[in-house]
């Protein structure tokens, strides 16, 4: 995860684009002279021959090069928006919760220290939502669970909440089982290195653990078999607005696959070749670029030999191409999904490709960008949903849609209750009796990456001008922008 937008081999990009500039300062200075020295005949023949290969050369790059490349990297609008909140406002819970379930369980991963932490978490998700729709809770530990923990989580659900209890399987949490002494060596090596470089978390072992587990292993766990689908909590989350319907079952009849609330920049220290090793996989089995796939992209506009240079440089977060990864994934610790797809053959082996490059220790890969990439790659827009409507708080930043109208909110309603006081509503909010920050936003970070992963759903989207003052849509067909400047 991360917060900046960042470049983990500066010095290389700042020298192409030194080597660039000082090659146009030369051009410029050698045309400057030759007409100042222009009086003589030999002066204007060079004039002339300097013109003869610049002009074609750049006729070539604005007429040719240039369309094509912007063509091939487009992000083609569908002809519709592709992606809708599933509700606007309160639904009657009681009504909700009667309907059709689907086989899907919350799953959290904590540590026994966390007991505080994660009671808070659930207290806050069975109030908001499953003190209703009564989904099992998973808890999972790499270690065996203290009584402790289990006696007050137990009491922090609902009645008619199943809690379960479980320790990852052997083999799923930790180095690789393939790994012999010496590699786990060199990737403590490496993991200590990264620590001194002032990589976040790079020196924590068992943050290197945990990305590889939510990578891949976590959804071939035995505790997990029986479920199709899943809901992803943490240790000290919190939904700020009421859920009255049931999203498993909305996902489902949309034929939906990974659910997100939050998109941000990844700091690129901490996985400055994953994309290449990504885009690596991609041309190895042949899959083709999509417009979910060229939505990674910031737009590059050198011409195609510095394009093809900078692939063969391996640059930090380029493909082979020297297309340049925006940074923009979806923060993983809230995910709504399909089992089903990160079980799958083409998953698996996507993951146990990049677990063969050994990038989850000798950078820091996440699940949140392996994730990322992998839905980019291998879904179509369509079954991508962005949880525009539900209030989710982790660490410093949040998402918060604002109330839908006041006609919305069933006041009365005897399952939902008296909820408290709420946010006032606002144009454009989708939420359900929220509780949003006390502040004029709906969004404490700019929603640039929200505008940059959900193009390929949006038929309707900000201009040029609102990009260019940072004015992105809140979320697919909302154009009510809730980042101040």
């Amino acid at each position: 995860m991360g917060h900046y937008r960042a470049s983990s081999q500066p010095g290389m990009l700042a020298l192409t684009f030194d080597l660039l500039a000082r090659l146009g300062q030369i051009l410029m200075l050698q045309f400057r002279r030759l007409r100042r020295s222009g009086r003589n005949g030999r002066s204007r023949r060079r004039i002339k021959l300097l013109l003869k290969f610049a002009i074609p050369l750049l006729v070539l790059y604005f007429l040719i090069d240039l369309p094509i490349h912007l063509y091939r990297t487009r992000v083609a609008r569908p002809d519709q928006d592709l992606d809708q909140p599933f509700t606007t406002g309160c639904l009657d819970p009681s009504v909700m919760a009667a309907q059709p379930r689907e086989n899907a369980t919350f799953v959290m991963l904590a540590r026994n220290s966390e007991i505080e932490d994660a009671r808070l978490t659930v207290e806050n998700i069975e109030w908001q939502f499953n003190r209703w729709f009564h989904y099992p809770i998973l808890f999972l530990n790499d270690v065996p669970w203290s009584d402790e923990f289990k006696d007050v989580l137990s009491r922090a659900v609902s009645n008619g909440t199943e809690v379960k209890f479980e320790i990852i399987d052997k083999g799923k949490w930790g180095f690789p089982e393939k790994m012999n002494e010496k590699e786990k060596t060199k990737a403590k090596l490496q993991m200590k290195k990264q620590g001194e470089k002032g990589v976040n978390y790079g020196d924590m072992e068992s943050y290197h653990h945990m990305c590889r587990f939510y990578s891949g292993e976590f959804y071939n766990l035995e505790a997990l078999k029986p479920y199709k689908w899943y809901w992803r909590l943490e240790p000290s989350v919190r939904y700020s607005c009421a859920l009255t319907y049931d999203p498993f079952a909305e996902m489902a009849k949309r034929n939906k696959v990974y659910g997100w609330t939050i998109a941000l920049w990844e700091m690129g220290e901490t996985c400055p070749t994953l994309f290449k090793t990504t885009d690596d996989y991609r041309i190895e089995k042949g899959i083709p670029r999509s417009p979910a796939w060229n939505a990674l992209f910031q737009v590059m506009w050198f011409p195609a030999p510095v394009r093809w240079f900078l692939g063969l440089l391996g640059l930090s977060e380029h493909d082979n191409s020297g297309n340049k990864w925006n940074m923009c994934h979806y923060w993983s610790n809230f995910e709504i999904a399909n089992l089903d797809f990160f079980r799958s053959d083409t998953y698996q082996d996507y993951f146990r490709y990049l677990d063969s490059k050994g990038g989850f220790y000798s950078e820091r890969w996440g699940d949140a960008p392996v994730h990322t990439l992998a839905v980019h790659m291998l879904l179509p827009p369509e079954k991508i949903h962005h949880f525009s409507d539900i209030g989710y708080e982790h660490d410093t930043l949040w998402q918060c849609p604002g109330n839908a109208a006041m006609d919305k909110q069933l006041l009365g309603n005897k399952a939902l209750g008296d909820t408290g006081k709420m946010t006032t509503p606002s144009e454009g909010g989708t939420g359900c009796r929220c509780k949003c920050q006390e502040n004029t936003r709906r969004r404490n970070i700019n929603s640039e990456c929200t505008s940059e992963l959900t193009r390929p759903a949006a038929h309707h989207r900000p201009s040029w001008w609102q990009r260019h003052w940072g004015n992105y849509h809140y979320a697919v067909n909302n154009p009510h922008n809730p980042y101040e400047k």
